[in-house]
């Protein structure tokens, strides 16, 4: 088999889409909103290797936050949504934290920063580390977390 066949056969990953709407999965009949940041560019410290924890290196964040939706708010003021600038704000002091070992870890704590909000009923989170592989474009994780229900 030619390397031409084999590359014509990989099929490619899916692309970064929209968590699973909350509500379907436990029959409710919730509306949603989605709240998404899409390609935040940073670097930050992170890694296991001794040259990750050296220098920062470049990520890539794309977050996709499902909030519950009771319609229009009721006035037209920010304090009324959940705001992708204060989750951009809190992506980026997560970022310029100590040094963080796995890009899970780092999806992790910007999942349960997304979750704070008692608005917020999903979050997924993808990490893209951008300068692991000189042949691949990016290398990461992707992580979907759910409000706790009790």
């Amino acid at each position: 088999m030619s390397q031409d066949s084999k590359i014509s056969t990989i099929q490619p990953l899916r692309p970064f889409h929209a968590p699973t709407h909350a509500a379907e999965s436990t029959g409710d009949q919730q509306r949603l909103r989605r709240v998404f940041i899409r390609d935040l560019m940073a670097s930050c410290s992170l890694g296991i290797h001794a040259h990750e924890k050296q220098s920062p290196q470049r990520v890539c964040i794309n977050i996709d936050v499902a909030v519950l939706d009771d319609g229009p708010p009721p006035a037209d003021e920010i304090v009324h949504v959940v705001c992708y600038e204060d989750i951009a704000h809190g992506i980026r002091a997560i970022l310029g934290g100590p040094h963080i070992n796995l890009v899970e870890t780092l999806a992790e704590k910007i999942a349960g920063f997304c979750l704070e909000d008692e608005r917020a009923v999903s979050a997924l989170v993808r990490v893209e580390k951008l300068d692991v592989f000189e042949d691949a474009t990016s290398a990461g994780v992707e992580i979907e977390r759910f409000r706790k229900t009790d």
